[in-house]
Order: structure tokens, then C-alpha cells, then sequence
């Protein structure tokens, strides 16, 4: 299973990179083959046809499980991501890849911001997204059991779903 976390936190290194690849490790048993860190990628975003920006992109449309992470910001995903996510070519930029949703915030106010705002755009673009979409809080994801209890709840229909693929 070839496995890449995605997070579009405009602050390298965040604690959404680092609870994104929890929760992908978590779920693949493993550490992400590729961690997409969309700041990174800089000014290249803003235009099109920049090559690690399209490196970024294929890296997300090879994988066969994809953790898509962003923090909690206006109550939807980051605009960072977004500026991401707008770079697939097509509608069905993401066919074949089983894509899990997760966002973070500070409090349960937006606990539903992944499955109604996250999780529709990756389906958008050709994503099937077996499980609900992960709200954790920033501040207690690492020690609270959330992303063991999710993974062990979602674990096996995903590993089932990308072995159909």
C-alpha cells in the first residue's frame, strides 16, 4: 500500500503534519511513504505548471491511501490547501486513491468542518472516502485515543478498500 500524507497548515512542521501522519501510520500500520508538507511548495502554488508542485500532485495521485490534513481555519480547510488541491488537472485527479479526511482545531465547534467541507472536495475530485471525516483537537490528538480508536474502527474496511482497487 503506498501511502502519502497531504497538510495544508501554513506553518512548516505543524501539529497537523504530525497528527496526519498518526493518523496514516495508525491506519497502514506503518510510517506514510510521502509526506506532502504544501507549504513547502512556496509561490508555485499560485501559478501552474511548476514542476515540484506537479511532482507534489503526482506523488498524492499514485498513492493508494491519503491522509489530507489541515488545520481549523474560518471554520473550513486552509486556503493553502485549497491553492493545493485546485492544481489537479481533472474532476477525477484523485480516481483509485482511498482518501481519509482530517482536520484540527481548537474546540468542537467545527468537529463537522471535515465531513461536510473537506471530504466533499476530495470526492469532487475522484477520491472515495470510506471513512467519516477525523476532527481532532490540537491540543490533546496525541494523548486522547481518538486516532487509535479510529484506526482500529476504519483499519479494516480500508485496507479492504485499497486491496479492491
Amino acid at each position: 500500500m503506498t501511502v502519502t500524507v497531504v497538510v495544508g497548515n501554513p506553518k512548516p512542521a505543524s501539529r497537523t503534519r504530525d497528527a496526519a501522519t498518526l493518523v496514516a501510520t495508525s491506519l497502514a500500520g506503518r510510517a506514510p511513504d510521502a509526506v506532502v508538507d504544501v507549504v513547502d511548495l512556496g509561490p508555485g502554488l499560485l501559478g501552474w505548471g511548476d514542476p515540484t508542485v506537479a511532482e507534489a500532485i503526482r506523488t498524492a495521485a499514485a498513492s493508494e491511501l491519503l491522509v489530507v490534513a489541515s488545520p481549523t481555519f474560518k471554520a473550513t480547510y486552509t486556503g493553502l490547501l485549497k491553492l493545493f488541491l485546485d492544481q489537479f488537472a481533472t474532476a477525477e485527479g484523485l480516481a483509485g486513491v482511498v482518501a481519509v479526511p482530517v482536520m484540527l482545531g481548537a474546540g468542537p465547534a467545527h468537529a463537522l468542518a471535515p465531513e461536510l467541507l473537506l471530504k466533499p472536495v476530495l470526492v469532487e475530485l475522484g477520491a472515495t472516502c470510506p471513512t467519516p471525516g477525523l476532527y481532532l483537537s490540537d491540543a490533546t490528538y496525541a494523548d486522547d485515543g481518538r486516532i487509535a480508536a479510529f484506526a482500529e474502527r476504519w483499519r479494516p474496511a480500508v485496507a479492504a478498500l485499497v486491496a479492491a482497487r
